[in-house]
């Protein structure tokens, strides 16, 4: 069975774009639901007083989030001018086609760091068991 990968990223929302972002996030969370039943979990976050929005995805396996940068990159592009990067980390092994990925849209979104953390001990009950 392959390690499920934790997805964090941080942007800081550019100044008058909080109501933007915020409606882009509940059309990209809805169209993300609709199309990828292998993710596990995909939320949105918003400190409004710090205007900083954080995302929190749980994948199954490599494959999910490689097949998530696929579909939900152009529906995230509709805000994502309203936003700069602050950091990408990821906990797990993604494999290398998704680092890439990870780091060009780092790149797009304002060069954020994307950091790669390794498992070394811990259990992960997924299946509610």
């Amino acid at each position: 069975m392959a390690e499920p990968l934790f997805y964090v990223d941080r942007s800081e929302i550019l100044e008058g774009g909080v109501e933007e972002v915020r409606a882009g996030m509940r059309d990209l969370a809805a169209f993300v639901a609709e199309r990828e039943p292998r993710l596990i979990a995909y939320h949105f976050y918003l400190d409004e007083a710090a205007s900083t929005m954080s995302v929190v995805a749980v994948h199954p396996d490599p494959a999910s989030m490689e097949r998530h940068l696929e579909l939900g990159g152009p529906k995230f592009r509709a805000f994502g001018a309203l936003i700069r990067m602050r950091s990408i980390d990821v906990y797990g092994q993604p494999g290398p086609a998704v680092v890439d990925r990870l780091r060009e849209k780092a790149q797009y979104l304002g060069g954020a760091s994307v950091t790669l953390h390794t498992l070394q001990a811990g259990f992960s009950r997924l299946d509610g068991g």
